[in-house]
């Protein structure tokens, strides 16, 4: 049998990939090796833009309700006393702008997100030995991990989201560039017995001395990181006798949590020297690592395969050139670099060991934070840059809006329901404009669908909603665009000032 896609890791990027090419309708199969979620939380947080991925595939009001929304991040001196706090700024996109989650239930929800669609089959305990590519198809051999059976499968495209280790890679000689920190991290897991001040709160303890990230988890668990010294030896930490030392010190006993379990881990920076070789895809840790300070590891990786999937069905459903696949790394690696530099930038105010830069630090750290700019330059230099695409699959007419994702407020539909825009738009191709109609001829020719963006207080009409806030209005308004051509997954491809005909859709394009 042929599937169109075969993903091969069922973790939070390839679940995600599972959801978005099954509500597209394509046949797909998932390859994972291990028999169950895993068990141990890794990822600890997620961000509003995530969460409108998950949105798309009808998931994101189930995950939100096992979620913790966050109250921002203090960095406190050895005395635990903070010397700033960086508060998330919402970007509008119709979902908090910061979520700590418990990452096995997370991915449980999304499994059976993907139980609701039959065109999608999943082999557990299976693992993917070769991919052999032909000139119409890749040929995977699989093994069954339970009764050592071999089988061969095929599909159009594979999307190896296998992890940082990933086989698939290793197998296509594809480099992992970059380096590998040398300090080592213990990571200690917990279940909530007895609550204390500030457990519901992300703290970086900025102790020269022991480093250490006090982190709240949704559904009763919290977790601590601190770094192994350089005169100490893991292997002696990992014990839980050492475990509760370190907790101990930071005023939590046994009342307080019960250890679910430790682990050590190394830090990368690391990118794969390609992400698509021919019909293979790399996404998620298989194609880039960077360092936890900004919980951005496994939100990069989900918006990996938000770009991807959405192309991968245009191109198998005849709607668009395979030349556009191409624009899948030119657009996701920009925006990949820039997060890991920024947590790069923030690991190195946490890990500072010099005691008197240290100190130094905190005071410039407190006499700047009275200042509002400053903490606004902070979060926008050193948190989550904006989602933008500058190369890849965007008209390049000049116009303000485009390679923007698109604010996404609560507007009032034709049925005078108040729905999420992209409820409206539906992950389709569609046209939005204010004022007098935009000369958006070319979209209308190919049957993509054209809505007029109307201020508050205006009626519900057909082919219109209702900006209730006026949030897109002006978004419009600031990138002096009166009508842009918005993709699937939200990002605007065309966009034209007043007296301006829209750009044409892509070359090849069919709806």
């Amino acid at each position: 049998m042929k599937y169109d896609v075969a993903i091969v890791g069922y973790g939070p990027v390839g679940v995600t990939a599972a959801n978005l090419l099954g509500q597209l309708g394509l046949n797909v199969l998932v390859v994972e090796r291990d028999p169950d979620i895993y068990a141990r939380a890794r990822a600890i947080s997620t961000d509003e833009e995530v969460l409108r991925i998950w949105q798309q595939v009808g998931l994101a009001d189930r995950l939100n309700a096992d979620m913790l929304p966050g109250c921002g991040a203090s960095f406190v001196d050895a005395q635990g006393v903070p010397f700033v706090k960086l508060l998330p700024a919402p970007r509008g996109n119709g979902h908090p702008p910061q979520q700590f989650i418990y990452q096995p239930a997370l991915e449980k929800v999304l499994r059976a997100g993907v139980d609701r669609f039959p065109n999608v089959s999943v082999l557990l305990e299976h693992e993917c030995l070769r991919v052999v590519q032909k000139p119409d198809h890749a040929e995977l051999m699989l093994a069954d991990l339970t009764v050592d059976k071999f089988r061969r499968v095929r599909a159009s495209y594979v999307i190896a989201a296998d992890g940082g280790s990933s086989a698939i890679r290793a197998q296509l000689g594809v480099g992992f560039s970059g380096r590998t920190y040398a300090e080592r991290w213990i990571v200690i897991d917990t279940k909530v017995i007895e609550e204390w001040p500030g457990h519901d709160r992300l703290r970086f303890h900025c102790n020269p001395e022991r480093p250490t990230v006090d982190c709240p988890t949704p559904l009763g668990h919290h977790r601590w990181e601190f770094p192994v010294r350089d005169e100490e030896d893991e292997r002696d930490l990992l014990d839980e006798a050492e475990i509760w030392k370190v907790l101990r010190g930071q005023g939590i006993s046994e009342k307080n949590v019960a250890i679910l379990g430790f682990a050590c881990y190394s830090h990368h920076v690391r990118f794969a020297d390609r992400w698509r070789v021919g019909r293979v895809f790399l996404a998620g840790d298989a194609a880039h690592a960077m360092p936890p300070w900004i919980g951005q590891g496994m939100c990069a990786g989900v918006r990996d395969v938000a770009n991807l999937c959405w192309k991968l069905g245009a191109v198998l459903q005849n709607q668009l050139p395979e030349s556009v696949l191409d624009s899948y790394p030119a657009e996701r690696l920009p925006h990949v670099r820039e997060v890991t530099n920024r947590a790069v930038k923030t690991g190195k105010i946490i890990i500072q060991r010099n005691r008197f830069r240290a100190a130094a630090r905190n005071h410039i750290f407190r006499t700047a934070s009275r200042f509002p700019y400053f903490l606004d330059w902070l979060r926008e230099h050193r948190w989550l840059p904006d989602a933008r695409c500058t190369d890849g699959l965007v008209a390049n007419s000049g116009n303000g809006a485009e390679g923007w994702l698109i604010p996404q407020p609560w507007v009032v539909d034709e049925k005078n329901d108040t729905v999420r825009l992209d409820d409206v738009t539906g992950g389709r191709w569609t046209v939005l404009y204010t004022g007098s109609p935009a000369d958006s001829r070319d979209w209308r020719s190919v049957g993509v669908p054209t809505l007029r963006v109307t201020p508050a207080g205006t009626a519900p009409a057909p082919d219109s909603i209702v900006d209730t806030d006026g949030s897109l209005i002006r978004w419009l308004e600031k990138k002096r665009a009166t009508a842009v051509a918005v993709r699937p997954d939200g990002f605007v491809y065309a966009g034209a000032s007043p007296d301006q005909p829209l750009p044409p859709p892509p070359a090849g394009f069919r709806a």
